[in-house]
């Protein structure tokens, strides 16, 4: 009895270390990604600020910070949010390293768009926010600056502000154009259907907006900026599932045309 206990558990225990090498080799890749990208954090800061730059007035732009640690911790900041984009790829190959023995060739093929997918759209909504979004709300928020009662209102953004607003929009754009993925797995889980997002066409304009309105600064225009490319790729999703579904059905209908021919 003892035999069968523990050779039941031993494929658990070769999971279990397994994952462990795998979370280790992440968090080591992490870490090294990491300190290339602090020694680099001043020009990975000047990439990162130039959304800023571009909205103000040729040479009147400024940067402050108001406590005496916050440019070190900004370049901390920084270099971390670097390092997590840089090792994403490794990141996501050993967690991909540990799944795939699990899955049938049939599933793994069938990941394999997502896969592919996930970082392009990610990459396509970080982009658009980095460099049509940014610029554009920068420079509404500074076109506030003037003559207010007779006081002079200047904007004057504080460092860990900024670096806070800017990893706002480009992880709720980036994330959010996820949307195609997720929509895309629940309907070849056949949790939902292409049928059930039309019909609730309405209901789910709704709720991007909703998402919109919480994951991005609160001013109209980039939330707006976020629900209309968000719109557009859920339409795009409907569409792609059409073709998949057609595939879907003229693969059953060969299937079961050649179970009645072999009878």
């Amino acid at each position: 009895m003892i035999t069968d206990i523990d050779e039941t558990q031993a494929p658990l225990l070769d999971h279990l270390l397994e994952l462990r090498i795998r979370l280790l080799r992440c968090v080591y890749a992490l870490a090294a990604a990491f300190v290339v990208c602090f020694y680099f954090a001043d020009r990975i800061l000047a990439i990162l600020v130039q959304p800023l730059v571009h909205a103000f007035p040729a040479g009147q732009g400024k940067l402050i910070y108001t406590k005496l640690y916050s440019a070190f911790f900004v370049d901390l900041k920084v270099a971390l949010f670097a390092a997590f984009l840089v090792s994403f790829p490794i990141i996501a190959n050993q967690l991909w390293a540990f799944i795939a023995p699990g899955l049938y060739a049939r599933e793994k093929k069938a990941f394999l768009p997502f896969l592919v997918a996930t970082p392009v759209l990610f990459g396509s909504g970080a982009s658009l926010a980095y460099f049509f979004v940014m610029p554009t709300a920068f420079r509404w928020f500074i076109g506030f600056q003037g003559d207010r009662g007779g006081l002079q209102l200047e904007a004057l953004p504080g460092i860990e502000e900024y670096l806070a607003l800017v990893m706002q929009f480009i992880f709720a754009f980036g994330i959010s154009f996820l949307l195609p993925v997720l929509l895309m797995l629940l309907n070849r889980a056949g949790i939902v259907t292409r049928a059930q997002l039309v019909a609730a066409r309405r209901y789910v304009i709704v709720g991007i907006t909703a998402l919109a309105a919480v994951i991005t600064p609160p001013d109209v225009l980039s939330q707006l900026m976020l629900a209309i490319p968000l719109w557009f790729l859920f339409e795009g999703t409907l569409v792609v599932m059409r073709f998949a579904e057609n595939k879907d059905a003229a693969e059953k209908a060969k299937a079961e045309a050649e179970a009645e021919a072999a009878a």
